[in-house]
């Protein structure tokens, strides 16, 4: 279940007053990246803006995902709270919504210790039946999840890995040896090392920009299996491009802009406060769109 590229879709909204969910638009980005490759849908992740989306909104955003999806790909979901109560009431609703699996990441704002951290996927693990995997982006959360807490909670029987968005080689290495010891998955979340981390033994990537350019990030993931290293390469190289554009606004600015200009999805705006692109650079946007023959 764990493999290839998985797509953190976006959480398109309108340009309402209250910038509210628009599900057509889920709907066609969905169709978009599943006809052009992609192994798995991600919600409720950092490029999904969970962090600005009510409990309320996550429970009914889910239910119409798995309804669009209708069992093509498996459905991976993001119940992450700061407290641990929370967490656990959105991974059992979820569940009961029919998520094939969730991605559990830090809590944040609040410093926790290993022990803590380890505590707290345990409880959210135990709390449910589908697997569940570990979500790394210590850069956002300021909770690192170090290999003592990947470790500790490893032989829980529905943790089946862990996402790793640190950007962090030695990091990496430590969750595979990790990972290797008791047959669990490693999902790359970095979109310039999936190469990389495919040749080093994980099995995935969860891959934001797989929202705008699926069809090439798949092929890249087909050439590294089929052990064609120059494409493989060629086709990481060219992740690049958008990697750099995405990089001069807040996230998700960028991928939503790009969805929208190249008629792929009206993704709509990020969610305050975070502000719309400048003209400016939707001329960079376009440009990059260009490159991808996307208009």
């Amino acid at each position: 279940m764990f493999s290839r590229i998985i797509t953190p879709i976006m959480t398109p909204f309108y340009r309402d007053d209250k910038q509210t969910i628009n599900y057509e638009a889920t709907k066609k980005l969905i169709d978009y990246v599943i006809e052009n490759g992609v192994s798995g849908i991600f919600i409720l992740g950092s490029n999904g803006e969970f962090p600005v989306i009510t409990y309320d909104e996550k429970i009914e955003f889910t239910k119409k995902v798995v309804e669009f999806v209708n069992h093509r790909v498996p459905v991976y979901a993001g119940p992450g709270a700061c407290s641990t109560q929370e967490t656990i009431c959105l991974a059992q609703e979820m569940e009961k919504i029919g998520v094939d699996a969730l991605s559990v990441i830090s809590p944040y704002f609040v410093k926790l210790t290993e022990d803590e951290l380890a505590n707290h996927f345990k409880m959210v693990a135990e709390s449910v039946n589908i697997p569940v995997i570990l979500y790394n982006i210590p850069r956002m959360t300021g909770n690192s999840i170090t290999k003592y807490v990947f470790e500790k909670v490893a032989s829980i029987p529905n943790v089946a890995g862990i996402k790793d968005s640190s950007r962090d080689i030695d990091n990496l290495k430590d969750y595979l040896e990790v990972a290797k010891k008791y047959n669990l998955s490693v999902l790359i979340g970095s979109d310039g090392i999936i190469a990389q981390g495919y040749r080093m033994g994980a099995s995935g990537a969860i891959a934001g920009m797989s929202n705008v350019i699926p069809k090439l990030m798949s092929d890249m993931f087909t050439a590294l299996e089929n052990h064609d290293e120059e494409k493989a390469d060629q086709l990481q190289e060219e992740v690049n491009y958008i990697r750099t554009v995405n990089k001069k606004a807040t996230m998700p600015v960028v991928l939503k802009r790009a969805l929208e200009l190249g008629g792929i999805a009206e993704a709509g705006p990020a969610r305050l406060p975070v502000s719309e692109c400048s003209p400016e650079l939707d001329e960079e946007i376009r440009e990059m769109l260009k490159h991808y023959k996307l208009i």
